[in-house]
């Protein structure tokens, strides 16, 4: 007999699968020695009210063996001699599409200007110890994107997008743990995250796609269309793209339709388009600090309890949201039992991330505190930066606005990596921090009033937003947490405009913007998302380009 039941637990309950053998068997009035396997299917956490909840839906097989396959297993078959698909960019976007290309019978060339998701430790460390950032593998670009060494959150609302599951399914395919199909917010973690990725670079491989590292793309290799099959929008359409070896400096050139999924940091590519009149446009997005805490300070608020998480719990979690004149402010990217990271991907820049360990063990927990940025706010801030006239129609405006915030943080961190940060009472006060707390920061802080150098637009709505936070949880605003500058990356500051339903760019065919650097997804399973589709779209007109 296999049955399901929908349970509602104490934490030290729902902890292993001898205890919820024992629960059911009592609750039901099933002989222990008949429940051969527990399965969880999904798990949440309810710590609404004083005493904290697990809920559970589980299914028991009584007299029954389980299956042993918690996951479903997509079939990848050989494409060596398929029409290839171009994709650039190996993060999630990149790798999901050249993945759903093998499924539909092309081969993908997966192009990506970083290292090996193993090369890449290397320069991350070197960040850290000598303050040098290597413009080509950082913790944005390289195999696995932003998100290789920047969390690995599961989490997402795209599932009117897509298939939200088969990804889930392809991680764990690929050896992420199947706790990732159970956990309402589901987390691999940054320790676990690159074997995943690097077996899917070997699927890719063994099925007879290719994948080159360190190899850049300059420019797109364009063809002229006859007026008659092409729209009057339409410029000409992509046949590949050109490239170039880092390690060699030789030039190549790679044939085929070309799935863009650079990520929302390759600046270069947004030049490069803008410069060849393909259409992009200005964004919005958010625009703010990591926030650090002790955990223990975050366990014991979510919790209700001054001892913290227990033994029985995970770091805790929290997300927050309220509106400052007109703009939202709230939390992003929250990281239970983690560091903060340089994410800087070029010389004289300040940019910070967070990520957690899949044990989510550190001694800390942060989040970006981040307010929403329209391109006219961006515009009032640049004019009183630079003492001129901005143009608002700018497709490059937040950018520019990026950048020059990024500037100005390392400008305050000393010219290193040393970020600026101040105490968080400090901040909601104006005050200068004389000391700060101790940080998981690995380049170090330096006291910094950010009250006072950052633009108002931000630094009033985050102020304001603090104190409503505070008042919505006793004990958050408080002297021991440090907010740390400056959260740009948040998301694209382009979007690379596409149609709607064929995928392609609006004015380019056989080109299909793709993940969260086109501006079309936020985070690793809506980009995985994103990347399936874009490629279901390429290999169709692949189909019909092949039959012409």
């Amino acid at each position: 007999m296999i049955k399901e039941y929908q349970l509602r637990l104490l934490p030290y309950q729902a902890a292993n699968e001898s205890m919820l053998k024992d629960y059911l068997a009592r609750e039901e009035g099933l002989p222990l020695s008949s429940i051969n396997h527990v399965r969880i299917l999904k798990r949440s956490i309810d710590a609404r009210q004083r005493t904290v909840y697990v809920n559970l839906k589980v299914r028991i097989y009584v007299n029954e063996q389980p299956e042993d396959e918690m996951y479903v297993p997509t079939q990848y078959n050989d494409v060596s001699g398929a029409p290839a698909v171009i994709v650039v960019g190996a993060g999630p976007a990149g790798l999901f599409a050249a993945l759903k290309l093998i499924e539909l019978g092309k081969k993908p060339i997966v192009l990506e200007r970083g290292k090996d998701v193993h090369g890449r430790k290397h320069d991350l460390a070197a960040i850290a110890k000598t303050n040098v950032v290597d413009e080509n593998s950082n913790y944005c670009f390289g195999e696995g994107g932003a998100g290789a060494y920047s969390d690995g959150k599961l989490y997402t609302r795209s599932k009117k997008r897509g298939n939200v599951d088969k990804i889930l399914n392809v991680f764990c395919q690929h050896g992420a743990s199947t706790s990732i199909l159970v956990d309402a917010h589901p987390h691999i973690g940054t320790d676990k995250l690159p074997r995943v990725i690097e077996n899917m670079r070997n699927t890719i491989l063994k099925c007879g796609g290719e994948v080159h590292f360190q190899t850049k793309m300059t420019g797109l290799l364009l063809e002229k269309m006859e007026q008659q099959s092409c729209d009057i929008a339409c410029t000409g359409k992509a046949v590949g793209v050109e490239a170039i070896d880092l390690n060699t400096n030789e030039q190549k050139t790679f044939h085929g339709p070309v799935i863009l999924a650079t990520g929302h940091s390759a600046r270069d590519v947004y030049r490069y388009l803008y410069g060849q009149n393909i259409t992009v446009e200005a964004k919005a997005l958010a625009i703010g600090v990591r926030l650090e805490h002790p955990a223990l300070v975050i366990d014991q608020i979510q919790y209700h309890n001054k001892q913290g998480r227990g033994d029985y719990l995970p770091a805790a979690e929290y997300s927050f949201v309220t509106q400052v004149d007109g703009r939202g402010v709230y939390s992003f990217c929250m990281c239970p039992g983690g560091y903060v990271i340089p994410a800087a991907t070029g010389p004289q820049q300040i940019v910070v991330n967070g990520m957690s360990p899949a044990s989510r063990g550190t001694q800390w927990s942060n989040s970006g505190m981040v307010v929403e940025i329209r391109p006219e706010d961006a515009v009032a801030i640049l004019s009183t930066q630079n003492d001129k006239c901005v143009n608002g129609d700018d497709a490059l405006l937040m950018m520019q606005l990026q950048e020059n915030l990024e500037h100005l943080c390392w400008q305050q961190g000393n010219m290193r990596q040393t970020a600026p940060a101040q105490r968080m009472t400090d901040f909601v006060n104006n005050k200068l921090s004389y000391d700060l707390p101790k940080s998981s920061y690995a380049p170090g802080l330096v006291s910094s009033p950010l009250h006072f150098w950052l633009p108002s637009l931000i630094s009033g709505r985050l102020q304001q937003g603090f104190k409503k936070f505070g008042q919505m949880s006793h004990g958050f605003l408080t002297r021991d947490a440090a907010l740390i500058a400056i959260e740009t990356r948040t998301s694209s500051p382009v979007r690379i405009v596409r149609n709607n339903e064929s995928l392609e760019h609006v004015t380019v065919h056989g080109l299909f913007p793709c993940g969260e650097g086109a501006g079309y997804a936020g985070g690793i399973v809506s980009a995985g998302v994103d990347g399936e589709r874009c490629a279901e779209m390429a290999a169709a007109y692949s189909e019909a380009i092949n039959l012409m």
